[in-house]
């Protein structure tokens, strides 16, 4: 059973999907259980993973036995069970709170959720370039039809332009797929690798195809100057869709790091080719997105702000081939997304709660909900990264561990220009939420919140406390999931089943 292990975390959800089809005469009682069944069983089996890959050793799938490359492989490190875990626990708290009414609005909720979690597990698992293409459009027409679901004018325009740029992504993708086939004769990560050591091969088609790849990966990550469509198409989106869509931006950033410290680091023809470039976009994404967080006038625009700037220091770190670097933007990965996330429920949670002008900056009529204000003010004081929180830890482990790197005062004063930008809006924005009051206003009858919305917003704020207290095995695991990603000889010698990359070049027809 364990040999299967690798393929669960794509075979569960795809599966309740089929199920849900079948099921769809049934209503929509039957549809959220087996949903929520196979969360409960995606969030064991990804457990499951990061046990057996914090062993040591890069578990090694290949469908229907052929051997990489010339086969399809799922590669399990470190790295890729953590974002397994952390996108079966977020899904799972996204579709608990849909459950509560959001995914009768429109059709085809439940099999889109889970075809969704299909692209995005296997684009964290997949060991071939080609097979991440594959997962990523599934991923992408998934999230199509979700960011639409509800239906209104603000997501047909955001969807409009999501799918438009998407688009063009997927082609450019396409055409570095192509070049590098072409210069380097397999898209298997571990043999790219392997090829670009290799003497002989056309340098600049090379370089060329791998930075296609980086620039398609940044758009998904919204780098700027690719990263204008994600506030409005985020904030546009249900609630429970956008939590979910929080996870997206971190498979460009993952792909990046991967990719950059399996394939690029290594080989003298691409070892600079994220240099002088990279950071400063990085660092520029997370000033454009403090401003954006200071100038947004709904909590809904302030979360998407606010997970563009976390994605925005994320880029920071691959342009720094460093493990403990790496290691120290793990952990902040971590509470980023939970957070976020927890802003996007919270925002419509307070939204109904303040009646027509909804979850707007503006004086509005008083209403009692204690525990709302106590779960935005835990992820509040997380996001502006101030103590004892996760967002603290996880913004000082970033600045410790570039501290002695060239760029160290730009990114220091970056980060904490950006963090004051983003205290001051959070702390404009709490005040008009919960104390600014219109006495003339009355207060609208407080709609019922089901416990399933309650308990999913919960599960998303509780991590803000829980990564504080136990930041030390956190952290430790982040930091030996860092180590593995940065020994790429181990990654290839167990995808490529052999410790002599020479004998396997030759082996090659």
């Amino acid at each position: 059973m364990i040999q299967h292990a690798a393929i669960l975390p794509i075979l569960i959800p795809f599966a309740a999907a089929l199920l849900q089809l079948a099921a769809k005469g049934y209503g929509f009682a039957v549809q959220r259980a087996i949903g929520l069944l196979g969360a409960l069983l995606g969030i064991f089996a990804a457990i499951w993973l990061v046990q057996l890959a914090d062993a040591g050793s890069v578990l090694v799938y290949a469908l229907g036995n052929w051997p990489a490359p010339f086969g399809i492989v799922l590669a399990v490190d470190r790295l890729a069970a953590l974002m397994v875990l952390l996108t079966a626990l977020l899904s799972g708290a996204a579709l608990l709170y849909a459950t509560a009414g959001f995914d009768e609005r429109g059709r085809h909720f439940h099999p889109l959720f889970q075809l969704q979690l299909v692209g995005l597990q296997g684009a964290f698992l997949t060991g071939d370039l080609f097979n991440l293409f594959v997962f990523f459009e599934v991923m992408l027409l998934a999230s199509y039809a979700l960011l639409a679901h509800g239906g209104g004018l603000a997501r047909t325009r955001a969807g409009l332009a999501y799918v438009a740029l998407n688009l063009a992504g997927s082609a450019l993708f396409l055409i570095a797929l192509g070049l590098l086939y072409g210069t380097l004769g397999t898209l298997n990560l571990a043999d790219v690798a392997l090829r670009l050591q290799a003497p002989g091969i056309d340098i600049a088609l090379a370089r060329l195809a791998c930075m296609l790849l980086i620039a398609v990966f940044a758009l998904k990550a919204a780098l700027l100057p690719l990263s204008f469509w994600l506030p409005h198409a985020y904030a546009a989106a249900g609630a429970p869709v956008a939590a979910l869509f929080v996870i997206m931006t971190k498979v460009g950033i993952v792909a990046i790091l991967r990719v950059q410290a399996i394939a690029l680091a290594p080989a003298t023809a691409t070892a600079d080719l994220l240099d002088n470039w990279l950071a400063p976009l990085a660092l520029a994404t997370v000033l454009f997105a403090a401003a954006g967080a200071f100038a947004a006038t709904r909590l809904r625009d302030l979360a998407a702000w606010l997970m563009l700037g976390s994605a925005g220091t994320l880029l920071v770190v691959p342009a720094f081939a460093q493990s403990t670097v790496t290691a120290a933007a793990l952990y902040y990965l971590l509470q980023s997304t939970f957070v976020a996330a927890a802003l996007f429920l919270l925002a419509e949670l307070i939204a109904a709660r303040r009646g027509a002008i909804a979850d707007d900056f503006q004086n509005g009529p008083a209403f009692h909900a204690p525990w709302l204000a106590l779960a935005f003010l835990l992820a509040a004081a997380s996001a502006a990264g101030l103590p004892p929180f996760s967002g603290f830890l996880g913004k000082l482990m970033l600045l410790t561990a570039l501290r002695d790197s060239g760029s160290a005062a730009a990114i220091w004063f970056v980060l904490l220009v950006s963090g004051l930008l983003v205290m001051l809006a959070l702390a404009r924005s709490g005040s008009r939420l919960f104390w600014a009051r219109k006495p003339d206003l009355p207060s609208p009858a407080a709609p019922a919140v089901s416990g399933r919305q309650t308990a999913a917003t919960l599960l998303l704020v509780a991590p803000v406390i829980l990564l504080a207290l136990f930041a030390r095995p956190v952290a430790d695991y982040a930091a030996r999931a860092a180590a593995q990603l940065h020994d790429p000889q181990a990654y290839i010698a167990a995808v490529l089943g052999t410790h002599n990359p020479e004998i396997k070049r030759e082996t090659r027809p």
